[in-house]
């Protein structure tokens, strides 16, 4: 859908075009031509000056960051609604031994997950490492004595905005360079217009084409920023925020936990959190903790 709409902004922009144009081919083509003439020496200029100073004005792990979040043009959302039936399935299973056996009984799990029979179970969750880091932390803290829900949420809280300042990072500083492309257009048209000054003495059809490519710049700019640069920044902090929201289903069902509620109860608290897309019914995720093995 992403790249369907992408594709989209390529075909009403020169299909408006020709349409304003009463479909006259012709000069749809002579304009055509100077657009796609003046386009690669002033993409040049607009784009490549926008990704050098996305690079001067961020970290090597922002930068990284951006590469990775390129994927929301594919995959929107970073965790799917089996993802989050898993997710759910394995919280259940740890509340349920905590409850039956004690918190001691997590240590094994906790010290060394990797090699955890209790994660295992939950492949998904496993191998996301700083989700399982997250939790382990958090059940270690809590196995240690410091089960007061109002400390643990409080420290939870903080660690997610850290997580959710992290992850949007790359989203925001794309959004920054979307924002500048426009003033980057304009440069590119002035050096289009002083190339023009510099041929005045041409006759007006060739000084003609010349000012129209030195204006290709003040759109390309215009358009790569609104059209391109920043719906890919949108789609980039929109995956973000799906990434934070796995965090916070665990915070959820953890506190409810701690706050004396039974394993599947505080499990249905981290369900009835979840957005509606990626939410399991009641039904779907009763049937799925009834299949569980008994946590050992």
């Amino acid at each position: 859908m992403k790249f369907a709409g992408l594709a989209l902004v390529f075909v009403c922009t020169f299909g408006g075009l020709l349409i304003a144009m009463h479909f006259d081919f012709n000069s749809f083509m002579k304009l055509f031509t100077i657009i796609l003439t003046a386009m690669p020496g002033e993409f040049v200029i607009i784009f490549g000056c926008a990704v050098s100073a996305f690079m001067v004005a961020n970290s090597t792990d922002t930068i990284k960051g951006t590469l990775k979040y390129f994927s929301a043009l594919a995959k929107p959302s970073a965790y799917s609604k089996d993802d989050y039936m898993e997710l759910l399935s394995m919280l259940f299973t740890v509340f349920k031994l905590a409850r039956t056996k004690g918190w001691l009984a997590l240590e094994q799990h906790i010290e060394n997950p990797e090699e955890s029979t209790l994660f295992e179970q939950f492949p998904s969750f496993k191998h996301n490492h700083h989700a399982l880091v997250f939790l382990c932390d958090y059940l270690r803290i809590i196995s240690l004595g410091n089960d007061n829900p109002h400390h643990m949420e409080a420290l939870m809280d903080e660690e997610i905005e850290t997580i959710e300042h992290h992850e949007g990072h790359p989203g925001h500083a794309v959004q920054t360079m979307a924002d500048g492309i426009p003033a980057l257009g304009i440069v590119a048209a002035v050096l289009g217009v002083i190339k023009t000054m510099a041929s005045i003495s041409e006759p007006p059809e060739v000084l003609g084409k010349m000012i129209g490519g030195a204006l290709v710049g003040t759109f390309l700019g215009v358009w790569l920023s609104y059209g391109m640069v920043a719906p890919i920044a949108g789609a980039m902090t929109a995956k973000a925020e799906t990434e934070v929201m796995y965090y916070k289903a665990m915070k959820v069902g953890l506190i409810a936990f701690l706050n004396g509620a039974a394993p599947q109860v505080a499990v249905e608290f981290s369900r009835k959190f979840l957005p509606h897309d990626v939410q399991p019914t009641f039904l779907e995720l009763e049937e799925k903790l009834n299949e569980l093995p008994a946590p050992g």
